[in-house]
């Protein structure tokens, strides 16, 4: 692929559930280092839109595409394009916060994957719960697990929703850096958000989901944010 063709290309999307439209269409691009910011009102349509970005759930309308290919969660070569933190956690309830990232590692085929795993475990001050069990955690010790996994994977295709949610300030500055140093390696990253200053330090452009959804600037969807 080239590098100026887009990892993410929807046409016409319409986002919402049954017969009932909740946003869009969407037409965008997003290219290999491109954050995109995603904001707006509460139950504007935010998660709804990125779940159907990635074929999470079904589109009314219009397409979406990863690398050219239509999402399909039963697809092994689709899903090893795209990483998503969606609005739910989902963990296997006999394994430890270190065996969870050590089973995602090795499927990826992530090389030195023990390596890659002391990486996570410390960048996300997860040391100390490597055997912990994920019903043992402090919620935010879950939230810096599922990121952990998220991001020790390779992908071409990073979707985020509201991942800074039970961070503590110091966490969401390192979770800020990450996301601009996975940026810099050549993955496009697509970001919901409630956090102003992570928006203005990640994102590249936003798009504010409304009627119409409309492309403003990172310090635009950060002033949108305070008036959500």
């Amino acid at each position: 692929m080239s590098k100026t063709e887009p990892i993410l290309a929807t046409r016409g999307l319409v986002a919402g559930y049954g017969t009932s439209a909740i946003c869009g269409p969407l037409d965008v691009e997003l290219r290999a280092g491109e954050v995109l910011g995603v904001v707006g009102f509460n139950a504007s349509g935010k998660s709804t839109m990125v779940r159907t970005m990635i074929g999470a759930q079904a589109a009314l309308d219009g397409e979406a595409l990863v690398n050219d290919l239509p999402p399909d969660d039963r697809s092994a070569r689709y899903l090893r394009f795209v990483s998503a933190v969606l609005d739910g956690d989902a963990f296997f309830p006999s394994l430890s916060v270190e065996e969870h990232l050590s089973l995602v590692a090795n499927g990826h085929g992530v090389q030195n994957a023990q390596t890659a795993v002391e990486r996570e475990l410390e960048y996300f001050d997860l040391i100390r719960a490597r055997e912990s069990l994920p019903d043992s955690l402090s919620s935010g010790q879950r939230r810096r697990l599922i990121l952990a996994a998220a991001l020790i994977r390779p992908s071409s295709l990073l979707v985020l929703d509201e991942p800074e949610q039970r961070l503590d300030p110091v966490m969401r500055k390192r979770l800020s850096r990450r996301l601009c140093s996975t940026a810099a390696a050549g993955t496009a990253i697509v970001l919901v958000t409630h956090d102003g200053a992570l928006l203005q330090q990640v994102a590249d452009r936003c798009l504010l989901i409304a009627e119409p959804i409309v492309e403003i600037t990172p310090s635009e969807g950060a002033a949108a944010i305070t008036t959500a």
